[in-house]
């Protein structure tokens, strides 16, 4: 059994065993925990009590987190010619149609988001298997899908984010850096878990919130009391 360093064994003393913590305890302790040279992310993990596998407890969202991600969101907008100066001027990074599905046809995916319109949604679709398995292909309900290209490419360069509960139960995500502040880590864990609440299907029985852990990239995971929510 290899011994642990002395910054595991710190952390290791200040993670308590099967302690809940409130949300605020929870977002300083992760900054408290984390010894990377890197910015980590803080992510949030959220087990939830519904099943996947029914239609009609599928638990899929988005949120603008009030402080954004921290990450350099790169936007892809697939538009028609007449939204292109809109898209450009909302910040997106990359701008164009037909030359950028044929770059995609041929493996690109080097954006975090796309951003698309109905009326080309025709074109866009072949490229299902390609941008599908890797969680880019633009959707009605996460707003990617919109004649509002401008205000869309916005939300996402401000912290827009689309979740949804996996095979297991889980909505996992990242929700800022450790950088940010305690506060500001707090707050947007809080919006995360409010939009989840609020999304509850009338269908789910029991306890709906079965978990909440929350971590940095390299850090122990803290166990979060859902009861220190503030609803």
């Amino acid at each position: 059994m290899s011994k642990l360093t002395k910054k595991q064994k710190e952390v290791e003393g200040k993670v308590e065993p099967g302690k809940l913590y409130t949300l605020e305890e929870a977002s300083k302790l992760v900054k408290e925990i984390t010894f990377t040279k890197f910015d980590a992310s803080v992510d949030i993990d959220v087990r939830l009590g519904v099943d996947p596998r029914k239609a009609n407890q599928m638990v899929r969202g988005v949120v603008t987190l009030p402080h954004g991600t921290g990450k350099q969101v790169r936007v892809l907008a697939l538009c028609t010619a007449d939204k292109e100066e809109e898209a450009k001027a909302a910040g997106a990074d990359y701008v164009g149609l037909d030359e950028y599905i044929e770059k995609i046809k041929g493996g690109w995916t080097d954006v975090d988001v796309i951003i698309t319109m109905p009326s080309v949604m025709g074109k866009v679709g072949a490229l299902g298997r390609v941008l599908g398995p890797r969680g880019l292909m633009p959707n009605p309900k996460s707003g990617t899908v919109t004649n509002e290209i401008g205000a869309a490419v916005r939300e996402v360069k401000a912290g827009k984010i689309d979740f949804k509960v996996d095979k297991a139960g889980i909505i996992h995500t990242s929700i800022g850096k450790i950088s940010f502040s305690a506060e500001q880590i707090r707050d947007n864990a809080q919006e995360f878990i409010n939009t989840i609440i609020r999304l509850k299907p009338t269908s789910a029985k029991g306890t709906y919130m079965k978990s909440i852990y929350l971590s940095s990239t390299m850090s122990k995971g803290i166990k979060v009391d859902p009861k220190s929510v503030d609803l």
